[in-house]
């Protein structure tokens, strides 16, 4: 079987490149990523031509018989114009193709698959631009009514995309997505204060500043747990509409116990989590939420909230919280920070629902929708 994959975007990342050259992933980048990186070590009978709008980074999986690169660029909207036209001069060689992103190109006669890890942008449309948010209801909704099969990444976002755009069941899968396991020394307390400034016992919060991770709430809430003496640490680029998130600590008289750290490298981060007291993600939806699952990998305490995926991710190894709440969320936070015996509990609870998530077993299951696709079945 031979298999197209738009490969845009591991290639071109919304956050630009690190120092040493490397796409900077985060969300539907690494989603794309990973996918392509374990699928190509399936080794299957399947051929595989990857379209790039530019040559892979030295990262991406090495060329082979079966792996190919079609690099291309295009003036305009590279996958709705330049893949569509390139697409055209070849659709009959291809059996499948998968667009691992909310866009299919126009006009194809390819059966084709797309993946959708959430439809925030439905529930929280405020919180976009209008470029984006046009583009997502409008292209992203044909490609969606024109899909043969939709993959996703929970049973929160499968039961969205059915009860929202009215799409039958049969026609979406579930693939949870893994977790990368970053090899790297642990630092100690003493080194990430010395490289970071984080001098205290400290609670940690991982992910791009945007309203929809519900920052400024627990920065609110932090601000009124009564153990003073505790740091609120913030990992994350800076996303959309992030001016409020930076001023929360000083409007809740904060600022010198709530550090923002936009510039922690992968080889750094596992230490954050393996020194931090505890992980938090209040989000108000999440297709699925890796950093909780990565917490537990580095055997951190979690609390997150009780809606949208982030049941599925936690499982019984988490803390929840309403994410409107903000006393409830302080009160969570205390008491976590309180009870080294509930931590020590849910570390080892962590590390076991984090083993049941791999990227090896999303590729897997994610080949399984593609040839069932490319087979007609």
């Amino acid at each position: 079987m031979n298999v197209g994959i738009n490969g845009y975007e591991a290639v071109v990342p919304r956050f630009g490149f690190k120092s040493e050259g490397l796409p900077n992933r985060v969300g539907s980048s690494e989603f794309c990523y990973q996918l392509l990186v374990n699928l190509k070590k399936l080794e299957d009978r399947n051929k595989y031509f990857v379209y790039l709008p530019t040559k892979p980074s030295k990262d991406m999986p090495e060329e082979s018989e079966n792996w190919q690169y079609k690099v291309f660029s295009s003036k305009k909207l590279w996958t709705l114009y330049g893949l569509t036209k390139k697409l055209s001069n070849n659709q009959q060689a291809l059996s499948v193709f998968f667009s691992p992103t909310h866009y299919l190109p126009l006009f194809s006669s390819i059966p084709s698959v797309i993946s959708i890890l959430d439809v925030s942008y439905l529930h929280f449309p405020d919180l976009f631009n209008k470029k984006d948010l046009y583009q997502l209801k409008i292209w992203g909704g044909y490609s969606i009514r024109k899909a043969q099969k939709i993959i996703t990444i929970s049973e929160a976002s499968k039961n969205d995309i059915i009860k929202l755009y009215g799409v039958p069941e049969k026609k979406v899968a579930v693939t949870y997505p893994g977790i990368r396991i970053k090899q790297s020394k642990k630092m100690s307390k003493n080194e990430l204060a010395r490289k970071y400034g984080v001098e205290k016992d400290f609670i940690l919060f991982v992910g791009t500043l945007q309203p929809r991770k519900n920052i400024t709430r627990l920065i609110e809430a932090f601000s009124k747990m009564k153990n003073k003496d505790l740091e609120l640490v913030i990992v994350g680029k800076k996303g959309w509409q992030f001016e409020e998130i930076l001023s929360a600590p000083k409007r809740f008289e904060a600022s010198s116990r709530v550090k923002f750290l936009h510039d922690v490298s992968d080889e750094d981060l596992p230490s954050f989590y393996q020194n931090a007291l505890f992980f938090i993600l209040p989000s108000l939806y999440e297709g699925f939420g890796l950093p909780v699952l990565e917490a537990m990998q580095y055997e951190c305490p979690v609390i997150t909230s009780n809606v949208s995926s982030l049941p599925e991710a936690g499982g019984d190894a988490a803390l929840y919280i309403d994410p409107e709440n903000t006393s409830d969320i302080t009160n969570k936070m205390e008491k976590l920070a309180d009870d080294e015996n509930l931590r020590k509990e849910m570390v080892e609870k962590g590390k076991r629902q984090a083993a049941k998530f791999s990227w090896e077993k999303t590729a897997k299951e994610t080949l399984k929708v593609l040839e069932e696709v490319g087979n007609g079945i």
